[in-house]
């Protein structure tokens, strides 16, 4: 069996038509399937809209949450109560187009793998998110402890090995994509054009995806720990210079006047001193949130 999991927050006006098009695609393949959608605590009619499609297709799951926990919470979610053999995960925005479906299933089927993942060749968004968010996947590439794959979002599909090995983690800040990459197994690959919204915003707004991409770095790279070694062990090289420079003046007899030399040296080192007081408080907060061990989610009801 095949499920296919999509989170959705207030997609009243385009998700019948999300659903039309993905249970064409689904029944285009000819296996069995299910459809669990999860409503992320939408405040307009989506889950009227989800409950009047599946009064026809008993194969849509409905999985209500109790209110918006985010995305990456609504994924867990949802990959929590899918039981395919399979399992697609996708956006449900239309940027993840469902005529993929059928695509992804042939390749992990043909290849063998365990896991296909979408890779973004073109975006059709917007200029200034598609420069953020192309930064974003280079830098996270770059210093990720675990090799990820640049331009990649949600969209993929794993078997059940794969997806067994995702729900053993339990950590609270998650970024499913760096999950599925630092579980390992074989890889593949399918390039596509991702389209722009099809109605609506955008429910990422600019601050929930700086959020998502600091969640992302903070859980899978130490490079900002160790940015604050290297920055340390930086800023004493320059107070033993600044020493030497001091010494050999003043015996020189040309020892610097005034304050401002004193000023900005301590500009430097407390700007310095704050903002590695500021990441420290970072990782001790993301502590702080493991050790609570609250749940990811709650669930209002299920419809199935």
């Amino acid at each position: 069996m095949i499920s296919v999991v999509i989170p959705l927050l207030n997609e009243s006006n385009l998700v019948d038509r999300l659903l039309i098009e993905t249970f064409s695609n689904l029944n285009a393949i000819g296996e069995s399937f299910e459809v669990v959608c999860v409503d992320d605590g939408s405040t307009d009619s989506t889950l009227s809209h989800l409950l009047h499609f599946r009064e026809k297709n008993s194969e849509l799951k409905i999985v209500s949450l109790s209110r918006n926990f985010g995305l990456q919470a609504a994924l867990t979610a949802g990959l929590d109560y899918a039981k395919g053999d399979y399992v697609i995960i996708m956006d449900g925005d239309f940027q993840d187009p469902p005529e993929l479906i059928p695509v992804l299933f042939d390749k992990i089927k043909k290849t063998d793998s365990d896991i296909v993942t979408a890779v973004r060749d073109q975006r059709n968004e917007k200029f200034t998110r598609k420069i953020y968010t192309n930064i974003f996947h280079h830098i996270f590439s770059k210093i990720s402890e675990s090799e990820q794959v640049v331009n990649a979002g949600n969209f993929c599909i794993v078997n059940k090995k794969a997806h067994q090995a995702i729900l053993r983690f339990t950590e609270r800040n998650r970024y499913v994509p760096g999950l599925r990459n630092f579980i390992g197994f074989k890889h593949d690959f399918i390039l596509f054009d991702r389209p722009d919204r099809l109605k609506g915003k955008a429910k990422m707004s600019r601050r929930k995806l700086f959020s998502l991409a600091a969640d992302a770095i903070y859980s899978f790279s130490k490079w900002p720990i160790k940015a604050c070694l290297y920055f340390g062990l930086f800023g004493i090289f320059i107070f033993l210079g600044a020493i030497v420079y001091t010494l050999v003046s003043k015996f020189a007899g040309y020892a610097p006047i005034g304050w401002s030399s004193t000023f900005l040296a301590v500009s430097f080192f407390g700007s310095i001193q704050l903002t590695f007081l500021g990441l420290i408080g970072e990782y001790i907060y993301r502590i702080f949130k493991e050790v609570q061990n609250r749940p990811v989610y709650f669930i209002k009801e299920i419809y199935e």
